[in-house]
């Protein structure tokens, strides 16, 4: 769990900072923006988080208000700035955008938004996929290499369709993608991201054309394709003086980019990260092909583009980290010091609890469910339920790793990152079902991972 308030720090000691370019990276997560300002060399120089600004409705539905969003990332660069005006005047010199994948926004010709976005884990859009012609239900996952669900954005603009919008003439943008046009960057999509979308053939790398047949659009509904990291235009004045003029990029899908700033791209581990969503990530060399994507998919393994030309990737979910915070809210606790006071409470139980085997019932890991629901047949403290649901979670992992070592050779190490990874309980659990576990050493993978693409959109002229 992180910290859903507005935070700020910066290190005590960086005496050559204005001496050296800065570059900045900003994380859109699901539970908060995160930005982060490194130099040429990559030594972190300020951070900032505010809350990811949701608007939650009943039964689930979460969204996401365009100019709410702008909003935050004003703030959390207002933040930013504070930090950096003792030690320079400079703007930043490069910026890149990383975020979270399905949560996309529809924008006019002028740019403008025209609905809210989606949350990835948004139950809307069941209806709408159900009824999808039968050849593109059938086609869906060995085509864009995702399960079929409402997690993927066609089904939100399917959603958005039936209520009245016209998508004739729109435009998708990921979130990362909108950002840096609010910016004053390009409109265009990022690889990474749009393979979240359930737009994308991942053998051409193109619009499925029988998927916009579905929506009744176009391909003009996708602006132009093109990898993470290249140049997308430069940064207006619109958000103050201090990223005018900086170069623009989209770094990519955040597990992608957290991977990368790990140095874990090689194909034997996994790339472990537990934010809302608890992802495994494993990199290929080259795409496994339509029959093994389909396959993969009826386990809700999706295989898709990375940030890294050329790469492909399996990305396995289950929503670990959205139980684990709905377990704390039912046991009361709201703060980082009852959530580490439950966590060595669940340290001082064994592994499996003392309760006898089926006191405590858990569903909702699964990323096609994610509703926590909890049975008691006799009463359970909070350490109890918490490393109940831990248990729950390390079978759905299991499940999905043994699905992934029937495509691939199994992984034989595995790195841990984001803010659940803190808790010793939450290690603890995955040390039972993960190769050779350890703890990655960056506390923002992603927001440090986009920096670091951004100082390298500029690197031509970094100091030797």
């Amino acid at each position: 769990m992180q910290d859903t308030g507005v935070t700020a720090s910066a290190p005590a000691d960086v005496p050559a900072a204005a001496a050296l370019r800065l570059h900045g990276g900003i994380d859109l997560g699901s539970t908060g923006v995160k930005m982060l300002v490194i130099d040429d060399h990559g030594t972190e120089i300020a951070s900032a988080q505010v809350p990811t600004p949701w608007r939650v409705g009943e039964g689930g539905t979460t969204d996401i208000d365009a100019d709410d969003l702008l909003a935050a990332v004003r703030a959390l660069v207002g933040l930013v700035d504070a930090q950096l005006a003792p030690l320079t005047p400079e703007p930043l010199a490069s910026l890149a955008v990383a975020g979270m994948g399905e949560t996309g926004i529809l924008i006019d010709a002028d740019g403008r938004a025209v609905a809210p976005g989606f949350a990835w884990f948004d139950p809307r859009g069941w209806e709408q996929i159900a009824v999808f012609p039968d050849a593109v239900r059938t086609e869906f996952a060995g085509r864009t290499g995702l399960p079929l669900g409402a997690q993927v954005s066609v089904a939100k603009l399917a959603w958005l369709r039936d209520q009245g919008t016209s998508l004739a003439g729109l435009r998708w943008l990921d979130l990362p993608e909108f950002v840096v046009a609010a910016l004053g960057g390009d409109v265009a999509l990022e690889l990474s991201l749009a393979s979240r979308t359930g737009l994308i053939d991942q053998d051409s790398g193109a619009a499925w054309p029988a998927m916009l047949d579905a929506l009744g659009v176009d391909a003009d509904l996708l602006p132009p394709l093109r990898g993470g990291g290249l140049p997308w235009g430069t940064a207006s004045d619109a958000f103050g003086p201090r990223l005018a003029g900086a170069a623009l990029t989209v770094a990519g899908h955040d597990h992608l980019v957290a991977a990368q700033a790990n140095g874990t791209l090689d194909a034997d581990g996994y790339h472990v990260s537990l934010g809302t969503a608890e992802v495994l990530l494993r990199v290929l060399d080259e795409p496994l092909g339509f029959a093994a994507r389909q396959r993969l998919a009826d386990a809700l393994i999706n295989e898709v583009r990375h940030v890294v030309p050329g790469k492909h990737v399996l990305v396995a979910g289950v929503k670990t980290g959205l139980l684990l915070r709905r377990a704390l809210h039912a046991a009361g606790i709201s703060d980082r010091a009852g959530r580490d006071a439950l966590d060595a409470a669940v340290m001082a139980l064994p592994y499996e609890g003392e309760l006898p085997a089926g006191a405590i019932e858990v569903t909702g890991a699964r990323n096609d469910d994610g509703v926590l629901r909890l049975t008691l047949h006799t009463e359970a403290s909070p350490a109890e339920i918490f490393g109940a649901v831990l248990r729950h979670s390390n079978d759905e992992v299991a499940a999905l790793i043994e699905a992934m070592d029937r495509e691939v050779a199994p992984a034989t190490r595995s790195t841990l990152t984001g803010g659940w990874a803190g808790m010793a309980s939450v290690r603890r659990a995955r040390a039972e079902v993960l190769p050779d576990p350890s703890l990655s050493t960056r506390e923002q993978d992603v927001a440090w991972g986009a920096a670091d693409m951004a100082r390298r959109l500029v690197s031509a002229s970094v100091p030797s």
